[in-house]
Formats: structure tokens, C-alpha cells, sequence
């Protein structure tokens, strides 16, 4: 009896052995940053048609170059166009990832940057005037705008003074339709990127909390001693 179930007990281990499959487990892909692919980023201005809003496609690749050298940038590229005048909508926000414009409308500059064309820009306090480059979207608070977004400037020398000098993203009630029909020009700020009143709490939830704000201007000077947008790193 003890040699039968011996011989038993052996079928069985046989048999649990053969029916037995060795699984492994998928590799992990891991995920593709959209920073790592940058001839399918310069896809979305064409995918998005950016060239009917008036945003050059330079421009748009310049922003992208800056964003790429942000470290841990969400991907959400907002984009203020100083070639335009202050008449057309040329604040663009870009989701990169879903690949959606997400607001195309006016925008602001400054007071002492120029009346219709913003042509002079600084970084010292009290100029009034914009300040070109890259910057970080941050917290947003209450304010004398109501809801207001901080901004920290990346360029040292353009736009690093900006957090001191109290540069945020807000609403105002000069940038709209009606003023540049009274105007011929929409009105200008402190030097703050000031948006419509009736979008700016859409605008500031979409951008806040570490994405790029890239605020350009055809200036020489900047275009050549900008590190975001030199060919090595920032």
C-alpha cells in the first residue's frame, strides 16, 4: 500500500508540473514625455491652424525651445505675442498634450512700452514697461484684479526682477473690445500681462501651478543673449 501511494503522489507531481506555465509579466513602456518629441510638437501649429490666428510659426517654435528647457513644465504653453499689435488677440494658450488651443484673445503690455506696439521693454521696478522671456506660472491669490496669478521670470536680466516688481497675470477691464473701439488701441498695464476680465479665472485655472509663459517680441537684443533660446542648455 505504501509503494502505491508513493507511485501516486509521484503521477501527481508530474502531472501539477506539466500544466504548469511560466507567465511574464509585459515590460513597462515607459510613458513619452512630449518634450522628447519635438518634430511632433511642431505638428500642432499646423494641427491647430495657428497660422489663421496670426501666430507665426517661429514663434511658436521658439516658445516650444523655452519649454523644452523648463524643468518639470507642465504641458500647457502659453504664448504672448508682442510682434502684433495690442488691436489683435494675441495671447495664445496651447494644451501640448490634448493638442487643443485653449484660448486665443487679447492681452496687455505695458504703459511705458509703447502705445499701439509694444517696441521698449525692462526689467528695472517702477519702468511700466513688459519684460520679454520665459517665465514660470505660480500660485494665484485675491487681489486688487480679483483672481491674480504670480509669475516668476527665468531670464536673468529680462524678466528675473519680475516677481519684485509684482508682474502677475490678472484681469482688467481695459482689455476689451470696447476700449480699442473708443481707443484705436487696447489699454496698457503696470507691465503685468493683463487679460479680459470675463475669461482671466479660466485662463489663470488653466496655466497656474508650473506652466510656461513665454512673452516675445522681435527684439534683437533679446533673440540673440536669450539662454532658452540659444542651442545649449538654459
Amino acid at each position: 500500500m505504501q509503494k502505491v501511494c508513493l507511485i501516486l503522489v509521484t503521477l501527481f507531481n508530474l502531472a501539477s508540473a506539466s500544466t504548469k506555465t511560466t507567465s511574464t509579466a509585459p515590460a513597462l513602456v515607459p510613458a513619452v514625455s512630449p518634450k522628447n518629441n519635438s518634430s511632433s510638437l511642431s505638428a500642432v501649429y499646423d494641427q491647430l491652424d495657428l497660422a489663421k490666428t496670426g501666430l507665426q510659426k517661429d514663434v511658436f517654435e521658439y516658445a516650444l525651445r523655452g519649454w523644452q528647457k523648463m524643468k518639470d513644465a507642465r504641458p500647457v504653453l502659453s504664448i504672448v505675442d508682442l510682434s502684433q499689435p495690442s488691436t489683435k488677440k494675441r495671447l495664445y494658450v496651447v494644451d501640448l498634450q490634448k493638442r487643443k488651443l485653449l484660448f486665443n484673445t487679447y492681452v496687455s503690455h505695458g504703459r511705458n512700452s509703447g502705445d499701439v506696439v509694444a517696441k521698449k521693454f525692462s526689467n528695472i521696478n517702477s519702468s511700466f514697461q513688459t519684460s520679454l522671456g520665459f517665465y514660470q506660472t505660480l500660485n494665484t491669490y485675491m487681489g486688487r484684479h480679483g483672481l491674480s496669478l504670480q509669475l516668476k521670470g527665468l531670464e536673468k536680466g529680462f524678466n528675473d526682477n519680475a516677481y519684485n516688481r509684482n508682474i502677475v497675470l490678472h484681469g482688467a477691464d481695459y482689455v476689451c473690445e470696447d476700449f480699442i473701439r473708443k481707443t484705436g488701441r487696447l489699454g496698457r498695464s503696470q507691465g503685468c500681462p493683463a487679460v479680459p476680465n470675463a475669461l482671466s479665472k479660466d485662463i489663470i485655472l488653466a496655466v497656474k501651478g508650473g506652466s510656461c509663459l513665454f512673452v516675445y517680441s522681435p527684439d534683437s537684443h533679446y533673440l540673440k543673449k536669450s539662454a532658452y533660446l540659444s542651442n545649449s542648455n538654459a
